[in-house]
C-alpha cells in the first residue's frame, strides 16, 4: 500500500461536490430541477451496486467470520444498508486500526457521507436559489469555511467524529460545489470553452 494513498477519498469528495453541483445547477437553470427526482436518480445508481456488494460480502462474511464478528459484521451492514456507517464506525473504529474481522464493510463510510450530503445540500441549494441565484455561491463558501474551521477545532479533539461525519468532511464537498458554481453565472448555466 502506498502511504498517504486515503488522500484519494479527499479528492473523490470535492470532485463528487463538483459534479453534483453542476448537475443540479444545470436542471436549476433550465427548470427542471426536482427533488424527489434528484434523489430517485442518487438511488438508481447507487442502491443496486451497494445491494450486490452487501449480498456478496454478507455470504463471505457468514462463511469465514468467527460467531462474535459476524455480529460485529451485522451492526455495520445494518448501518451501511441505510447509509449510516460513517456514523457507526465513528463510534470508535479508527480508519488505520488492526480489528479483529479487518471490518469488511470500512470502506462504506465515504458512501454514507456522500448520502447525507445528498440529503442536505439539494435542499441548501434550492433555498439559495429561490432567495437569489447569486446567492448559491456565498451559501456554499460559507458553508464549507465553518465545515473546515469546524474540522480544525475537532481534529485533535474529536479525531474519529472529525475524520468519519459530514459537518467536519462537508468542506471537501463545498470545495469541488464552490468551483461548480463560479460555473454557473448567477443569470443561468453556460458552457465554457
Amino acid at each position: 500500500m502506498l502511504p498517504g494513498g486515503f488522500a484519494g477519498v479527499d479528492v473523490f469528495f470535492v470532485i463528487s461536490g463538483y459534479l453534483i453541483t453542476a448537475i443540479i445547477l444545470r436542471e436549476m437553470a433550465e427548470g427542471r430541477f426536482t427533488l424527489l427526482g434528484f434523489w430517485e436518480r442518487r438511488a438508481r445508481r447507487i442502491i443496486p451496486a451497494l445491494a450486490a456488494m452487501l449480498a456478496a460480502t454478507t455470504l463471505a462474511a457468514w462463511a469465514i467470520l468467527t460467531p462474535d464478528d459476524f455480529a460485529e459484521y451485522a451492526k455495520a451492514l445494518l448501518a451501511a444498508s441505510v447509509f449510516a456507517s460513517n456514523i457507526r464506525f465513528a463510534q470508535g473504529t479508527g480508519y488505520f486500526d488492526w480489528v479483529e474481522g479487518n471490518l469488511p464493510l470500512l470502506h462504506t463510510w465515504t458512501l454514507g457521507v456522500k448520502e447525507q450530503f445528498y440529503l442536505v445540500f439539494p435542499l441548501m441549494v434550492l433555498a439559495a436559489w429561490r432567495l437569489s441565484r447569486g446567492a448559491v455561491l456565498p451559501l456554499i463558501a460559507v458553508t464549507g469555511l465553518a465545515s473546515l474551521a469546524l474540522a480544525l477545532w475537532y481534529a485533535p479533539r474529536y479525531p474519529l467524529l472529525t475524520f468519519y461525519l459530514l459537518p467536519t468532511r462537508m468542506w471537501e464537498l463545498m470545495l469541488g460545489a464552490a468551483c461548480a458554481a463560479r460555473r454557473a453565472p448567477t443569470g443561468g448555466w453556460r458552457r465554457r470553452a
